[in-house]
């Protein structure tokens, strides 16, 4: 399927098959996604690095078995002997390992609100995306949206004397890694499986080396932390897996404003779960995003009644 198939779409896109399904997708992936600190609280004693070298390492198995399961082997080849797609997945590799370890040292060091305050950005991020590189057009209240999302992030940025660098790096690095995917003419799931292939030999080299220095925690502890572990195969790969399914079915610009199941559901983890306090700054900069988030939503929505 195109990834344009929204843009053919009748004027009624909730009820043609593609978007319902594309939105089916995005609600998986974020959902989980918006979860996630819950998990990674889990194991509290593993290192970001070593977390996202398991991460990597279950990964393949799970979408191995995958491939397997959906007969993608063909593809999966061809995928492999191809050096254009290959520096491709590369990149997104490498663009999602970025985004992975900034995810789980924010978690693992409190900063779960910030973090948060990431993925609330990242939707009107993947908009000034959409704008720039693949020429969608804003309507004036759209531009608004956006310009409120900045005002926002400057005000954390001034108020802070200093940028809120762990959501900007969440929001660039994870906007980028989507755009990428959704002009990569390549099978969501075999895509993801090579992204892991790629960055296995690093992940497990890094495992080994943790092991012989006495460091490493898989195989040393309980089995219930073991099962976690290898679960953080399943919990990645799941959701990127729903999350390029969902990509290829809506436009770019719709497809970031799914996301505000994500940092919703970390925002109220931050606050309620984990103690972190939601200063006078926050509350000025999250309803910045959100007013920008509303103010997206309901012109959209206007716009399609008027359509």
């Amino acid at each position: 399927m195109s990834a344009s198939s929204e843009t053919v779409a009748s004027p009624a896109p909730g009820l043609h098959p593609e978007f319902a399904t594309g939105a089916l997708y995005a609600v998986l992936a974020y959902l989980t996604w918006g979860l996630m600190p819950a998990y990674w609280k889990l194991v509290p004693e593993l290192s970001a690095p070593e977390l996202i070298a398991h991460r990597v390492v279950w990964s393949v198995f799970v979408t191995g078995a995958l491939v397997l399961a959906f007969r993608r082997g063909r593809e999966l080849r061809a995928t492999l002997t191809d050096t254009r797609r290959l520096g491709v997945l590369l990149i997104t590799a490498l663009l999602v390992s970025v985004n992975w370890l900034v995810f789980v040292w924010a978690v693992l060091n409190g900063h779960v609100l910030e973090s948060s305050l990431g993925y609330f950005i990242n939707p009107l991020f993947n908009v000034l995306l959409g704008v720039l590189l693949l020429k969608e057009r804003l309507r004036p209240l759209q531009g608004l949206a956006v310009a409120l999302a900045a005002a926002g992030v400057l005000n954390q940025g001034w108020q802070l004397q200093a940028l809120p660098w762990i959501s900007l790096a969440l929001a660039a690095s994870f906007g980028a890694y989507g755009l990428i995917r959704k002009l990569a003419p390549i099978e969501p799931l075999v895509g993801l499986t090579v992204e892991t292939l790629l960055l296995a030999p690093l992940a497990l080299a890094g495992l080994l080396w943790l092991d012989a220095q006495g460091l490493g925690h898989f195989g040393h502890g309980t089995p219930a932390r073991d099962l976690i572990i290898i679960g953080a195969g399943l919990i990645t790969a799941l959701p990127l897996l729903w999350f390029a399914n969902a990509a290829k079915r809506l436009r770019f610009s719709t497809l970031g404003f799914f996301q505000y199941l994500a940092p919703s559901v970390q925002l109220m983890l931050a606050v309620l779960a984990y103690g972190e306090a939601f200063t006078a700054v926050h509350a000025v900069t999250f309803g910045c995003i959100w007013a920008a988030l509303a103010l997206y939503t309901w012109d959209g929505r206007r716009a399609l009644r008027i359509a």
